[in-house]
C-alpha cells in the first residue's frame, strides 16, 4: 500500500464520511477580530462571560461561529496541557467565521480551512425568534478516528439541520486530535509535568460543555437539556464524557453514531506511538518536542500513522485510571451512565467504508498485519473461535476480515453498550442503519449515514445517491425527538411518512433494535437480525481497538 495511492484514493472518495470534494462549499479561513467602533448589528449580538459575539443571520438562522471556550489557547507553553477556563471578558467580537482545524495530518476537509494549535473554539446555530420557554440544545463531536476532524466541514454545517428542526439549538465543538490531543508523556524523564496529555482531547470536550452549561442560556437555550451527539471517534468521546468525573451535570443525553466505550488504548500502547515518534524526530524529552514545529510534528506523524496515509488507526483515548477508567465496561454496568439515556447504535457493514476507497488489495496488505496483532493478544481458544467465525463467511477474499473488523471496532461495542446499560438499569435506545450506498464495495458503511443527519443530500461521496426523502427526514425528527424528550419515537401526526414509530427500549430479554430501513423503519429482535455473533466475536470488546 503506497501512502500517497492511499491518500489519494481516500480523499476522492471519503473514508470517514468527511473527505468529500476537499474544496467544495469549504469557506476561505478568515479571522475573527474585536469590534471596537460600536458598528455592529446589536439584535445579533449575546453576551457571554467571556465576550459579547456577533453572529450572521442566512434565512431567519443565526449562526455564531468561532467562539473561544478557552481563556488561553493551547499554544507556546500550553501545548500538551489541559484546557485554561475562560474568563470574563467585556469585549465585542465577530463571531463570523470558524475557528481554525487543530493540527492534524492531511486528509480531512476541515484540514483545507487551516490548521493550528489554536484552535478551540466552538459554533452555535439557532432560529432567529423570541420564545419564552428555553430550547433544547444538541452538541455535535466530530468523528475523525481521533486523528482527524474539524468543525469546518462543510458536512457540519448546521443551518439546514436548524432551519428543519427551529425547536432545537445545535452547538458544533473543536477538541484536539492527533499528537497534540492524545499523547502519553508521563514516562519520559520530564514528562510529570504533563499528567492530562494522553486525554487532552477529552478535557477540551468537557471544557467546551462546561462553556455551553455556562453561556448557552443567552442564546436561547435550556442548559438543563443538553443532548451529546456525535459519530466514529465523536460517538466514543459521547460515551465516555459520562465516565468522566464531574461530567453529568453538562448533558443528560448521549446519541452516539458507531462508537463506544472500546475506542480507547493502554497506557502501553500509547508509549509506543509516542517513542516511535520520538525516535522519528531525534527527541528524548518533552523538552526536545516543545522545540519542534507543530509542521514537523505533522509530517512525522503522517509518515508514521497518518490516517488517510496509512490508516494509521492508533490515536484513541487512553484507559488511565486518572480521566478514564481502567475498564469502562465495567463501569458501565456498575451504573455509572444509567441516568443518562442513550440513542445509539451501528451500521451494517461498517468496515466496507475504508475496503471502499481502497481497494481490495489494500484492504487485504492493511488488514492482514492487524489481524496477526489482534489475534496475539488472544487465548488459544479464543483464536480458534475468531478462526471459525472467519471460516463461515463466504464470498470475496475481502468478506470474512471485514466483516470480523466491523465486529471488532464497531458493531459488537455498540451492542454490549447497551447491554451494560441495559444491566445497569439505564436506558438505551438501539438502532441498526441499513440502506446501501451506490458506491462499489461500501455498502451501508461507516459513517453513510451523515448525509441524512445533517441534512446535506448533496454531500454523498459515500453513499454515491440521495436516500428517500422521507426516511430521511424521519431519521432526524427522531434524533430530535429523543434530545427533546429522552424518548425517540415518534406519534403518527409527527413522523414525515404520518405512521407512528414507536421506538422500543433494549433490553436483556428481547434485545430489540430499531432497523433503519430506507423502506420500512421497525423494531427487530436482535436474535432475528444477528447483528453480533455473541459466541465467536462479543467477547473481542474486551480487547478495545488498537
Amino acid at each position: 500500500m503506497k501512502i500517497l495511492t492511499i491518500f489519494a484514493a481516500l480523499t476522492l472518495v471519503g473514508m470517514t464520511g468527511a473527505a468529500h470534494n476537499l474544496n467544495a462549499n469549504m469557506e476561505q479561513y478568515a479571522e475573527n477580530h474585536k469590534i471596537t467602533d460600536g458598528n455592529y448589528d446589536k439584535p445579533l449580538a449575546v453576551k457571554c462571560i467571556n465576550g459579547t459575539f456577533v453572529g450572521k443571520k442566512a434565512e431567519n438562522i443565526i449562526s455564531y461561529k468561532g467562539i473561544p471556550f478557552v481563556g488561553q489557547q493551547p499554544v507556546g507553553n500550553l501545548r500538551w496541557k489541559a484546557p485554561v477556563e475562560f474568563t470574563p471578558n467585556d469585549g465585542v467580537y465577530e463571531a463570523y467565521n470558524y475557528g481554525r482545524t487543530p493540527v492534524q495530518s492531511p486528509g480531512d476537509p476541515s484540514f483545507e480551512y487551516g490548521t493550528s494549535e489554536d484552535c478551540l473554539y466552538l459554533n452555535i446555530w439557532k432560529t432567529d425568534e423570541a420564545k419564552a420557554e428555553k430550547k433544547p440544545v444538541i452538541v455535535w463531536i466530530y468523528g475523525g478516528g481521533f486523528e482527524t476532524g474539524g468543525t469546518a466541514d462543510p458536512q457540519y454545517d448546521c443551518h439546514n439541520l436548524v432551519k428543519e428542526n427551529p425547536e432545537v439549538i445545535i452547538v458544533t465543538i473543536s477538541y484536539r486530535v492527533s499528537f497534540l490531543g492524545f499523547f502519553h508523556l508521563s514516562h519520559l524523564p520530564d514528562g510529570k509535568d504533563y499528567p492530562d496529555a494522553q486525554n487532552l482531547g477529552i478535557l477540551d470536550q468537557m471544557m467546551a460543555l462546561k462553556w455551553i452549561h455556562e453561556n448557552i442560556a443567552a442564546f436561547g437555550g435550556d442548559p438543563d437539556n443538553v443532548t451529546i451527539w456525535g459519530e466514529s471517534a465523536g460517538g466514543a468521546s459521547c460515551t465516555l464524557l459520562p465516565l468522566v468525573k464531574d461530567s453529568q451535570k453538562y448533558f443528560k443525553r448521549v446519541i452516539s453514531q458507531s462508537g463506544a466505550p472500546a475506542q480507547m488504548r493502554s497506557p502501553e500502547q500509547a508509549i509506543v506511538c509516542t517513542d516511535n515518534l520520538m525516535k522519528e524526530l531525534g527527541c528524548k524529552t518533552v523538552a526536545d518536542l516543545m522545540k519542534v514545529s507543530a509542521k514537523e510534528l505533522e509530517d512525522a506523524w503522517t509518515k508514521l500513522y497518518g490516517f488517510y496515509q496509512v490508516l494509521g488507526m492508533r490515536t484513541m483515548p487512553e484507559r488511565d485510571g486518572i480521566h478514564l477508567p481502567l475498564n469502562p465496561w465495567e463501569a458501565y454496568a456498575n451504573g455509572a451512565a444509567k441516568n443518562i439515556e442513550f440513542l445509539q447504535g451501528c451500521n451494517k457493514d461498517e468496515m466496507n467504508t475504508f475496503l471502499g476507497p481502497i481497494g481490495v488489495d489494500g484492504w487485504n496488505g492493511w488488514v492482514t498485519g492487524r489481524k496477526a496483532e489482534k489475534l496475539a493478544q488472544l487465548t488459544d481458544k479464543e483464536k480458534a473461535l475468531v478462526e471459525s467465525y472467519c471460516n463461515d463467511i463466504r464470498g470475496e477474499s475481502y468478506e470474512a476480515t471485514v466483516r470480523l473488523f466491523s465486529q471488532i471496532m464497531f458493531i459488537a461495542p455498540q451492542i454490549r453498550l447497551s447491554e451494560e446499560q441495559a444491566k445497569a438499569g439505564g436506558k438505551s435506545y438501539t438502532y441498526y442503519f441499513t440502506p446501501e450506498s451506490a458506491v462499489p464495495l461500501i455498502k451501508a458503511g461507516h459513517a453513510t449515514e451523515l448525509p441524512i443527519v445533517f441534512d446535506h443530500p448533496d454531500i454523498n461521496d459515500l453513499s454515491g445517491r440521495t436516500y428517500d426523502p422521507a426516511f430521511c427526514k424521519t431519521v432526524r425528527k427522531m434524533w430530535v425527538q429523543f434530545a427533546k424528550t429522552g424518548n425517540p419515537s415518534l406519534s403518527a401526526d409527527m413522523s414525515p411518512d404520518g405512521k407512528a414509530k414507536e421506538w422500543p427500549l433494549y433490553d436483556l430479554k428481547d434485545k430489540l433494535v430499531m432497523v433503519l430501513d430506507e423502506q420500512d423503519i421497525h423494531p427487530a429482535k436482535e436474535s432475528e437480525l444477528k447483528i453480533v455473533d455473541w459466541e465467536r466475536t462479543y467477547f473481542l470488546t474486551n480487547y478495545y481497538m488498537p
